[in-house]
C-alpha cells in the first residue's frame, strides 16, 4: 500500500470507528497542519515520545510549512519578512529545545541539528513577535524618527484647526477622526469658507469628513519616508534571501524535523491535557484490553476484551452495543498503531501489531452506487483476498440475505480469511454461524448482557457463550402491543424458546461465576499485598535491628578497652579522665531520624486528604488510583502509609450519575440549558470531592460566556474561576476551582 493510499484508507477509518472529534482534539496541539498519520518505525517513534514526555517544556508556536519557501528559494526569488520569520521561529523552536534537554535521545537529536552561522545572522534582526529590529540601521531608525514627527506635526495642526474660533460652528464634534487611514475632520456643509482641504467621505447626516490642506505636507513626507523604509526592508530581504537561498539543504532538513517533533509533541501534550496514555503495539496479533473507554461516548462502560484467537464473535440482545465493541477494539488496535492517546488502563493492556485494519460496518447500499446490500458486502470480502495479515471487523455480518444460506457462506468465508493470516470480529443476531464456528479452538465467544428486571441491555459484554438477540422483550419495551409478542413467541415455538432459556441461563450461571471470581481475586490482590508490605518491613526491621546491633558492639568494644587503659594507670586524676572518656564511648540515646522514602508500585500512600495506591512511577512522577480515578502527581507531595483494612464487600452507590471526569462541554445550548446542566455539574463535583474542574462554552457572540461566568461569580461554592490556559481552550474554556 502506497503512503497516499494508506493515508486515505486511515482517514476513512477514524470516520467509520467515530474518532473524528477525537483526532480533531488532537489536532488542535500540532503547530501546523499535518495529517495524524505517522510514517516509519513505530517503536523507535515511542521511544522518543516516551523521552519527551519525561521533559518539561513549552509547546511551539504556530509555525507554517518550509516547503514553498524552499521552492521559491530554489527559483532565487526574494522571501517577504513574515516568510523568514517562520524558518526563524523554527530555528529558535530547536534552539530552546537543545538548551532544555541536557541527556537522553532527545539531547542527541537536537545536538545533531547544528545551525549554521548565517542563520544565526538572519535570526538576530528580528524581535520576538517578528518585527524587524530598526535599531540594527541607522538609516531606518532615523526614518522612523522622521516619521514620528511628521506625525506629531500633523496632531498638533489637527488640534489647532479644531479650537480654531472661525471653524467651531462648521464642526459636528472635537474629535480626530480617521477615515480610510486618513485623519480628518467631521464637519458641517458651508466650511470651505474657513477650511480649505479635501473631502474623503460623507454621512447619512449630510456631514463632510475632511482632510484639511494644513496636514497635506506632512502626509507626503510621511509617504515619502515609508517608501524609503520599504526599499530598505527589501534590501535587507533581498540578502537575507541570498543568506538562506545558501543554506535550502538545511532548510528542508529542519522543516522535516520539525514535522516529526511536531507529531511527537502533540501527542504528548494532548495526553497530559485529557488523561490519556500513548500505548505501543507488540510484536504479535493478540488484543488484549483494559479499561478502553472509547473517546466519542460521554458516559462510557470500560471495555475489557480477551482477542488472542484468530476469530471474535460478538453476539446478544439487539441495541446492546455490539457494534460500538467493535469499534472500540479496531480503534484502539488503530491509535496504538499509530501512537495516539486513548483512555486505557496502559499497563494491562497488550495490542497486537497489524500490517492492515480493516472494517466493514455501513450498509453499501444507496441511490447512486446501484448495488444491493449483500452485494457490497461480497464486493468488500473480495477485496479483503487480495492483502494478508490484517484485522477485520464486520458488522452485522448475515445483512441483507436468508440467515441460514449466509451462515454457510461466510462459515466457508472466514475459515479460509483466517488461513490468510487475517483476524476477524464479528456481530452477529444470529446464533447458527457463531453455532457452526464455535468447533473451532482459535474461535471466541461474546455475549451482550440484558437486564431481566430492568428490561434493557446493560452494556455490559460476558466473553465465553453465545448471547440471546431478545427480539420480543425489546418489541415490547418499544411499545409493540404484548398480545402480538404472545402470538410471535407461539409462531416462533417452544423448542426455540426453550433454546433462548438455557442460552439465558448459562449466561447467568457464567457472570454469577465471573463475579465471584473477581470478588475471590480482588481478596487475593489484597492479601498478597499486605504480605509483600509485611513482608518488607519485616526484611527492612532485620536490617536495622542488625546495624545497630554492630554499632552497640563497637561502642562497647571501645569503651572497654578505654576501660581496661584507665585500670593501668597509678595516678588517680588521671583513672577519672580516663573513665570519663570511656564513659563517653558508651552508646547515647539519640532520637531517630526520619529518612526519605523510597517508593515503589503497589504502595499505599496518602496525597494531601486521600489515600490510594500507586500504580506506575516515573523519575520525579508517580499515578496513583484513588477511588477508581487516576492522577499524576510529584513524588514529594506523597507521604507512606499503611495498607487500609480490609471491609466486608458492601457496593455504595451515590444518586449523582458519574461524569466523563472533570469537565463540562456546553457548547451549542441556550444559557437556560447551561446553567440548569452546570448547577448539576458543579453539585455532582462537590459530592465526588472535585476541587478544580473546567467547563468549555465556546467564544460565539459571549453571551453563553457572560452567562457562565456571572453563575460561576454568585455561586457560594466557587472559590474561583479564570479562563483556561491557551492550549486547553482559552478564552473558550473557563477553569473553576470549588
Amino acid at each position: 500500500m502506497s503512503i497516499e493510499r494508506g493515508k486515505e484508507h486511515f482517514d476513512t477509518l477514524i470516520e467509520q470507528l467515530d474518532l473524528t472529534e477525537h483526532m480533531a482534539r488532537l489536532r488542535s496541539f500540532f503547530s501546523r497542519d499535518q495529517t495524524l498519520f505517522l510514517e516509519g518505525d513505530q517503536e523507535r517513534h515511542y521511544r522518543y515520545i516516551e523521552a519527551l514526555d519525561r521533559l518539561n517544556f513549552k509547546p511551539p508556536p504556530k509555525i507554517a510549512p518550509l516547503h514553498t519557501m524552499v521552492t521559491h528559494l530554489h527559483k532565487k526569488g526574494v522571501l517577504s519578512f513574515e516568510q523568514i520569520f517562520e524558518i526563524v521561529k523554527v530555528v529558535r523552536y530547536f534552539r530552546y529545545m537543545n538548551h532544555t534537554c541536557d541527556e537522553g535521545i532527545i539531547a542527541e537529536w537536537m545536538q545533531r541539528i547544528v545551525i549554521p552561522e548565517v542563520m544565526e545572522e538572519v535570526a538576530c534582526c528580528f524581535t520576538h513577535d517578528g518585527v524587524f529590529d530598526e535599531s540594527l540601521d541607522e538609516a531606518l531608525y532615523l526614518l522612523s524618527r522622521r516619521i514620528k514627527g511628521y506625525k506629531e506635526e500633523i496632531s498638533a495642526s489637527l488640534k489647532r484647526l479644531l479650537y480654531t474660533s472661525k471653524l467651531s460652528s462648521y464642526l459636528v464634534d472635537t474629535q480626530i477622526h480617521y477615515l480610510n487611514d486618513e485623519e480628518c475632520l467631521l464637519v458641517r456643509g458651508g466650511f470651505n469658507h474657513v477650511l480649505k482641504g479635501t473631502v474623503v467621505g460623507r454621512t447619512g447626516a449630510g456631514f463632510f469628513y475632511v482632510v484639511p490642506d494644513a496636514i497635506t505636507k506632512s502626509k507626503e513626507n510621511i509617504r515619502v519616508a515609508k517608501q524609503e523604509k520599504e526599499a530598505i526592508f527589501y534590501m535587507y530581504a533581498k540578502k537575507f534571501s541570498q543568506y538562506l537561498y545558501e543554506i535550502r539543504p538545511f532548510i528542508a532538513f529542519i522543516d522535516k524535523e520539525f514535522n516529526r517533533f511536531d507529531h511527537y509533541q502533540s501527542r504528548v501534550h494532548f495526553a497530559a491535557s485529557s488523561s490519556c496514555e500513548i500505548v505501543q503495539a507488540v510484536k504479535n496479533t493478540n488484543v488484549i484490553l483494559r479499561g478502553f473507554k472509547h473517546p466519542a461516548l460521554h458516559n462510557p462502560k470500560c471495555v475489557d476484551v480477551d482477542f488472542t484467537g484468530n476469530v471474535l464473535m460478538i453476539t446478544g440482545v439487539n441495541a446492546g452495543g455490539k457494534t460500538m465493541l467493535l469499534k472500540s477494539i479496531l480503534s484502539a488496535v488503530l491509535m496504538a498503531k499509530y501512537l495516539i492517546p486513548m483512555r486505557i488502563d496502559k499497563h494491562r493492556s497488550k495490542i497486537g501489531t497489524f500490517k492492515r485494519i480493516d472494517a466493514i460496518i455501513d450498509d453499501p447500499q444507496n441511490v447512486t452506487n446501484d448495488i444491493s446490500t449483500f452485494a457490497g458486502r461480497m464486493l468488500h470480502f473480495s477485496k479483503l483476498f487480495t492483502y494478508k495479515s490484517a484485522l477485520i471487523g464486520v458488522d452485522e455480518i448475515e445483512l441483507g440475505t436468508d440467515s441460514d444460506e449466509a451462515a454457510a457462506l461466510f462459515k466457508v468465508l472466514l475459515d479460509d480469511l483466517i488461513a490468510r493470516g487475517h483476524k476477524m470480529i464479528v456481530t452477529t443476531h444470529h446464533k447458527r454461524l457463531a453455532s457452526l464456528m464455535a468447533d473451532r479452538d482459535d474461535v471466541s465467544l461474546m455475549a451482550a448482557l440484558y437486564d431481566e428486571e430492568r428490561r434493557q441491555p446493560t452494556y455490559e459484554f460476558l466473553q465465553g457463550i453465545i448471547g440471546k438477540s431478545y427480539a420480543f422483550e425489546t418489541a415490547a419495551r418499544y411499545g409493540i402491543n404484548q398480545g402480538i409478542v404472545a402470538r410471535a413467541k407461539e409462531v416462533y415455538g417452544e423448542n426455540h424458546e426453550k433454546l433462548n432459556q438455557l442460552i439465558e441461563r448459562g449466561s447467568e450461571l457464567e457472570r454469577s461465576l465471573k463475579k465471584k471470581h473477581a470478588m475471590l481475586d480482588a481478596e487475593r490482590e489484597a492479601l498478597h499485598r499486605k504480605e509483600a508490605l509485611l513482608k518488607q518491613r519485616l526484611e527492612q526491621y532485620d536490617s536495622d535491628l542488625h546495624r545497630e546491633l554492630t554499632l552497640l558492639q563497637q561502642q562497647y568494644y571501645d569503651a572497654i578497652n578505654a576501660a581496661k587503659a584507665a585500670a593501668k594507670l597509678h595516678d588517680s586524676a588521671a583513672i577519672h579522665r580516663q573513665m570519663n572518656r570511656a564513659k563517653e564511648k558508651l552508646p547515647q540515646h539519640k532520637p531517630s531520624t526520619k529518612t526519605s522514602h523510597k517508593f515503589q508500585v503497589g504502595d499505599y500512600v496518602t496525597y494531601r486528604k486521600q489515600r490510594g495506591e500507586i500504580v506506575a512511577l516515573k523519575a520525579k512522577e508517580a499515578t496513583l488510583e484513588v477511588d477508581g480515578m487516576r492522577l499524576r502527581v510529584k513524588l514529594n507531595a506523597l507521604k507512606p502509609t499503611s495498607i487500609p483494612k480490609l471491609q466486608p464487600n458492601v457496593e455504595i452507590r451515590n444518586d449523582a450519575p458519574k461524569r466523563s471526569g472533570l469537565k463540562l462541554d456546553l457548547h451549542g445550548l441556550r444559557a437556560e440549558e447551561a446553567l440548569e446542566k452546570l448547577d448539576v455539574f458543579l453539585s455532582d463535583a462537590l459530592i465526588q470531592g472535585w476541587d478544580e474542574v473546567i467547563v468549555y462554552h465556546g467564544i460565539g457572540t459571549g453571551k453563553l460566556s457572560f452567562a457562565v461566568k456571572n453563575f460561576l461569580r454568585e455561586h457560594p461554592s466557587v472559590k474561583h474561576f479564570s479562563d483556561a490556559p491557551q492550549h486547553m481552550g482559552g478564552f473558550g474554556a473557563t477553569i473553576v476551582s470549588l
